[in-house]
Formats: structure tokens, C-alpha cells, sequence
């Protein structure tokens, strides 16, 4: 049996305790994860995403498993959790730039090489981030959250995970997006390439963000994801909220604003952090 069938099977069992046998097949789901070889969400063909639900059972499946224990790094400086949880034991084969200063990376989560990590940040469970990109100082990069190749997650960025429901679609965060400080992306939010997010743009399933160039405006659609186009330079805004009482005091709402798609003065702007990697 594939290791899909075998997981599937397990997690359908709904058995109140498990064997060695049980917690050695999830040990190799876990490597699997880690690898990169099976992925919480995949992009197809057409260039949509799908989630694996099979994979998502299967890292809840660890939870339900796991024993909580000690996993103190030193005297004085202890920590508790799920065995089945370690930290990932990550190699200087591995070829991650892991910066001294307090990161964590949570085992089954994929790191590809190239991948720059600055003090202190989390990569949860599940996660997988592709080659070349930066991780830099107070990120959160939530479980299941697929992140492409040369993004760039800047300070303090928070990278929202979907574990739960199994069918729902993670945040996607494609190739070559810049992703500014402060920024918050939830609720499986789909950010196509070569995106920037200014700083302090927050995005959610629920908001809609108004294109301004081409008088367009973006929501998720039924159980879908919100979707920020190829390109797209997202900023902070406000509109007014509608209302008599509203315009008497003058009160505006938060909104994602798209002001203009990349071109070469943007492409200059980001390049200059290429010698950081």
C-alpha cells in the first residue's frame, strides 16, 4: 500500500490508542512532509490550487497521537509539547541559513535549500517554503501555508495557517512576491507571482480589495479564496462607511488598495535585498 493508503487508513480508524507501528508510519509521514515529497496543497496544471485533504488528516493525525513531553533545549529554558512534534533536524546539508537568535522549525515542515532565516521566527507544520526565499525577523509562517520561491516575508509578517477543515485551501503565497513588514495574510488568501504587499496590508477571506487600475474589485466567492493577481502592488487604504451617522463622524473602514501593477521601478525596488540570500 502507498503511503496515502495507509494514512488514510489510520486516520478513518478513529482508534482511541495506537501502537508502535501507528507511530512509526506517522515518523515516515512526518519525513515525507519535511522532504517536500507530499505537500498540504499543490498547484495543478491550469495553475489552480487544491488541498490534499489526506495530507491535512494526517498531520491532526499527529496531534491525536502524540504524548505531551518535555523538550527542554536547556536548564531554565524549557518547553513541553507532542512527541510527534520535534523541531525539525535540520543539517548544514540541508543548506538553510538558520541565523543564531531564536527560530524555530517545526518537523514535517519543508525548507528548501537557499532558504534564509532570520532571528526569531516559526515555521509550523506542514508548511512547505521553496527555494530562495527570505524568512526575516518575527514571521509566522502558519501550518500548511505553501510559500514559492525568492518571496521575501519581511519583519514581523504573519503567514496565517489553514489546518482545519481539512478541504480548505491554506494561504498561497507564489513565486516571487514581496511580502512587507507587518503584513497579515489569513483564511487561505491565494497571492499570485510577483505580488508586493506594502507594509501593514492585512488580507482575509472576507476582505475585498478594490483594483483601482483596473476598476475591478476582488472577493472570495463562496467556500473559494480571496485572489490577488499576477503582479498586483497592494497597499493600505480607507473607504467610507456608508450611512448618515457614518459621514457625520467621519468614519472610514480598513481596505487593501491594488494602485498599480509591477513594472521596472518595482522590479529595481526589490532587487536590492538579492545579495542578502
Amino acid at each position: 500500500m502507498s503511503l496515502r493508503e495507509r494514512i488514510e487508513a489510520l486516520t478513518a480508524s478513529e482508534r482511541q490508542r495506537y501502537g508502535e507501528a501507528d507511530r512509526a508510519l506517522f515518523a515516515e509521514f512526518r519525513t515525507a512532509l519535511a522532504r517536500g515529497e507530499v505537500r498540504a496543497a499543490e498547484r495543478t496544471s491550469t495553475g489552480a490550487w487544491c488541498a490534499n485533504t489526506w495530507v491535512k488528516r494526517g498531520i491532526l493525525l499527529g496531534f491525536r497521537i502524540g504524548a505531551l513531553v518535555e523538550m527542554s533545549a536547556a536548564a531554565g529554558w524549557r518547553f513541553f509539547d507532542k512527541d510527534t512534534y520535534p523541531l525539525r533536524p535540520t543539517t548544514l546539508a540541508d543548506r538553510v541559513r538558520i541565523v543564531p537568535g531564536g527560530s524555530s522549525i517545526r518537523d514535517g515542515a519543508y525548507v528548501a535549500p537557499g532558504v534564509v532565516c532570520m532571528p526569531p521566527m516559526y515555521v509550523n507544520v506542514g508548511a512547505y517554503v521553496d527555494e530562495g526565499t527570505m524568512i526575516d525577523s518575527h514571521v509566522l509562517v502558519g501550518s500548511c501555508a505553501q510559500i514559492g520561491k525568492r518571496v521575501h516575508l519581511s519583519a514581523a509578517a504573519q503567514i496565517g495557517g489553514v489546518l482545519e477543515p481539512v478541504g480548505a485551501l491554506p494561504v498561497i503565497v507564489e513565486d516571487d512576491v514581496l511580502v512587507g513588514g507587518g503584513c497579515g495574510v489569513y483564511e487561505g488568501t491565494i497571492v499570485r507571482q510577483r505580488a508586493v504587499l506594502a507594509a501593514g496590508t492585512i488580507l482575509t477571506g472576507s476582505t475585498a480589495v478594490y483594483d483601482v487600475v483596473r476598476e475591478q474589485v476582488y472577493r472570495r466567492s463562496g467556500e473559494g479564496s480571496l485572489e490577488i493577481p499576477v503582479g498586483a502592488v497592494v497597499v493600505p487604504g480607507a473607504r467610507a462607511v456608508p450611512g448618515a451617522a457614518a459621514a457625520r463622524w467621519g468614519l472610514s473602514l480598513y481596505t487593501p488598495v491594488i494602485i498599480k501593477y509591477r513594472d521596472e521601478k518595482t522590479d529595481a525596488a526589490t532587487l536590492l535585498e538579492e545579495d542578502l540570500r
